[in-house]
């Protein structure tokens, strides 16, 4: 471009621009912008020739010798078809705007947005529109369910997935499987399980003594395969303990047949228990004899047939049980050997704190009575502990007195008074019930004297006995009664001189 050139004049809107002198060079730009002596040159080619495309020149700015570029801004394009002149070129080739601003080629390659509003440069950061140019149709990303901190449109939770992912580890062929039927199913318990739930019931039940709630209880837990775990797991828990529970076994067996279990059920649990006799007599060496007492119970309750017990020696070698076995089988069959099983109701004894006062008291005065004739102690002590009522052991006390009383006898004063001192001494009999015995004895002396005349004078002998033996409190010494002795006339009036009396003569 040459000299010639800069001194052409472009015209703009009617507005004429004159190249700027050496005096104005040190002038700012924007005082020379504002003053309108920039000087307009053409982009690419002298300003001489028009254009035939119909394409605008941009005029760029020059400053000391060098041209300088204006930044590019986003601006409003205004319609073609909108009012307001179209724009015009001059005849010498400059650009004339009319009303309308000169858009950039670089921002029509940006937004090739034909008629519309452009999204200023600022709202572009936070637009969820596609990035890519020339592609999609400018839709938000993932259906408006991307950005920060959310995990899908709201309410995608509750839909369900119409594709499932064969390749996803999660993938479970069976739940996703559409023809699924559902069924019922029911665990099996174990053995072992079973006898630790029937446990506390049988425990329980040793307590209130109620087998209607045992029945209960088991039609709670049991389940066909164990019906003939019943009778085993029963027996094993009385085995370690006394003979009044064995005695509510026997009898809660007896209840739950016909009911619960039934005789083959009872049987097999018999069975059961004679293949583990082995084992048993390591904890129980009596478990041989318990166990036929049991199956002699069951037999007079009619719970198994007598059959069962009789069994040969063949019989039990083919059935592969031991010598505790066939002693088991032989306890039961010689108690069974009688065609009278009244017996039986007491094979485990009459103990028990749910037996009738009256038979308990019976009991004891049989005790009394049979330690009178053998005078051994230690039978007396095995017998009352058998009774396992030791509430209820002042009665043996109050009994004892009352025998020795009406016997009229020192032997048996002095056989009854060793039996309380061994009784003490072995903390069999409680120094409570010891006094509670006596004291019961002396406020019923008033009773016992009316058939045994003398009852005072044994009473104070005895208890001075006992008291050299040294087993009474001092309560029960300080509270013995005393009878006042009768007065004769002849005994006068204890001393006092009779006053002088006269006759009616005189």
């Amino acid at each position: 471009m040459d000299v010639e050139s800069n001194n052409k004049r472009a015209t703009n809107g009617g507005r004429q621009f004159t190249p700027p002198s050496d005096s104005d060079s040190k002038e700012s730009s924007v005082e020379r912008e504002l003053n309108g002596e920039i000087e307009a040159v053409e982009l690419n080619g002298s300003g001489s020739g028009g254009h035939s495309n119909g394409h605008v020149k941009k005029l760029l700015a020059v400053e000391d010798g060098r041209i300088k570029r204006k930044a590019k801004r986003l601006i409003q394009r205004q319609n073609s078809g909108s009012g307001g002149s179209a724009n015009q070129t001059n005849g010498n080739g400059a650009a004339v705007a009319g009303g309308a601003s000169v858009t950039a080629l670089g921002i029509n390659r940006i937004m090739p947005s034909p008629g519309g509003y452009v999204v200023p440069h600022r709202r572009w950061k936070n637009s969820r529109r596609s990035r890519t140019l020339n592609r999609g149709r400018g839709l938000p990303k993932k259906g408006g369910g991307g950005g920060k901190g959310v995990w899908g449109l709201p309410g995608s939770e509750a839909l369900a997935e119409v594709y499932e992912d064969e390749n996803d580890p999660n993938y479970d062929s069976e739940c996703n499987d559409r023809n699924v039927e559902l069924r019922e199913v029911i665990t099996e318990i174990t053995p072992e399980e079973f006898f630790k739930l029937a446990e506390p019931i049988v425990l329980e039940y040793y307590e209130h003594g109620d087998p209607h709630e045992v029945a209960l209880s088991f039609d709670e837990i049991l389940q066909a395969p164990m019906r003939e775990h019943v009778t085993s797991i029963l027996v094993e828990i009385a085995m370690d303990h006394k003979d009044s529970q064995r005695e509510m076994t026997s009898v809660l067996i007896s209840d739950l047949y016909g009911r619960v279990i039934t005789g083959k059920d009872i049987e097999k649990g018999f069975n059961m228990l004679l293949a583990n006799l082995p084992d048993l007599v390591l904890d129980t060496p009596e478990a041989p004899i318990m166990l036929g007492n049991f199956m002699a119970r069951a037999v007079a309750d009619d719970c198994i047939p007598p059959k069962f017990v009789a069994k040969t020696g063949e019989e039990l070698r083919r059935l592969g049980l031991g010598e505790h076995a066939e002693q088991a089988l032989r306890r039961a069959d010689s108690l069974i050997y009688k065609h009278v099983w009244a017996h039986l109701d007491n094979v485990w004894g009459m103990g028990g704190p749910l037996r009738p006062v009256k038979t308990i008291t019976m009991q004891m005065e049989l005790l009394l009575k049979e330690y009178l004739s053998s005078r051994d102690v230690a039978e007396a002590q095995r017998c009352l502990r058998a009774l396992e009522v030791p509430h209820y052991h002042h009665e043996l006390v109050y009994e004892a007195i009352v025998m020795t009383l009406e016997s009229l006898s020192q032997t048996t004063e002095e056989a009854m008074c060793e039996l309380l001192k061994q009784l003490d001494l072995t903390c069999l009999v409680l120094p409570a019930g010891m006094e509670q015995g006596f004291l019961r004895a002396f406020d019923d002396m008033a009773d016992i004297v009316l058939d045994v005349p003398l009852a005072y004078i044994i009473l104070d002998r005895f208890v001075e006995r006992c008291n050299r033996a040294g087993f009474l409190t001092d309560k029960i010494i300080n509270n013995v009664p005393s009878r006042g002795r009768k007065r004769f006339v002849s005994e006068g009036d204890g001393g006092h001189v009779k006053p002088t009396t006269f006759t009616m003569r005189d």
